[in-house]
């Protein structure tokens, strides 16, 4: 078996397991315990995982928050396929909750001239809905100045008065042992009040976003839908224990 070949079954294997012995990679693979070791320090110096005491283990990322700005003008051709598959899903008279994040905001313009209702934290979100004259209601409450999302207590009680057909969410971060996390507890807090008003909670995310931690939890895996452009295999072993939605990027 060729190297690529051996570190590719190598992370497949940490990415379930979580960990692996090197006596396991050995009986496997069929090759020497020298081989293995030297395998799992070259995937260790460049961050695929991390050693331990006759083994390896998962690596996972602690990922930090982006401002609104420089959200936007990353994969802005994922996010808008993702965005039309979400969009797609929304029929006539349904109530809807979009949550701040640039993958929801473009969902918007696909959501035009469809008779539905629309409750945001997202002011930019608010402001473009009612540009396409789409039904809106913007929950009130602080504003946080990187994302333009607007957090606390009052908009976490306002939206406990709601109910939603379906809630689509931004999300920083997935993790098949810790869930969907993000940075901020306020944005957090939001996201799971939504998750608990609405029949159908989606997350919407590009597959950069997977297996990453956050600092705060807002739900299991298996609590959401994903939305998303095509998985890799190793990412998609990550997300069994919930539905996945893929939009075909070819």
């Amino acid at each position: 078996m060729l190297t690529d070949e051996r570190h590719a079954y190598i992370i497949r294997q940490i990415n379930q397991k979580n960990t692996v012995t090197v006596q396991e990679l050995v009986d496997s693979l069929n090759h020497s315990e020298s081989t293995i070791r030297r395998d799992l320090s070259q995937l260790e110096s460049v961050g695929k995982l991390i050693r331990i005491h006759g083994g390896a283990k998962r690596r996972v990322a602690v990922s930090t928050e982006d401002t609104m700005e420089e959200k936007t003008v990353k994969n802005v051709q994922g996010k808008q396929l993702i965005a039309k598959r979400a969009a797609d899903i929304v029929q006539d008279n349904e109530v809807i909750y979009l949550d701040a994040g640039t993958t929801t905001y473009e969902m918007i313009p696909f959501l035009k001239n469809k008779e539905i209702t629309v409750v945001t934290n997202g002011v930019p979100h608010a402001s473009l809905l009612t540009d396409l004259k789409i039904e809106t209601i913007l929950l009130g409450g602080k504003i946080k100045q990187n994302t333009k999302a607007i957090i606390g207590t009052l908009a976490q009680e306002q939206m406990k008065n709601y109910r939603f057909s379906r809630a689509f969410l931004g999300m920083n971060s997935i993790d098949k042992e810790v869930g969907y996390t993000t940075p901020d507890l306020e944005e957090a807090s939001m996201k799971k009040v939504a998750i608990s008003q609405t029949d159908e909670a989606y997350v919407l995310v590009d597959e950069s976003k997977f297996n990453k931690v956050s600092f705060v939890k807002v739900s299991d895996i298996e609590d959401c839908t994903i939305i998303t452009t095509q998985l890799s295999e190793e990412n998609r072993e990550l997300v069994k224990m919930t539905r996945v939605v893929e939009e075909n990027t070819k």
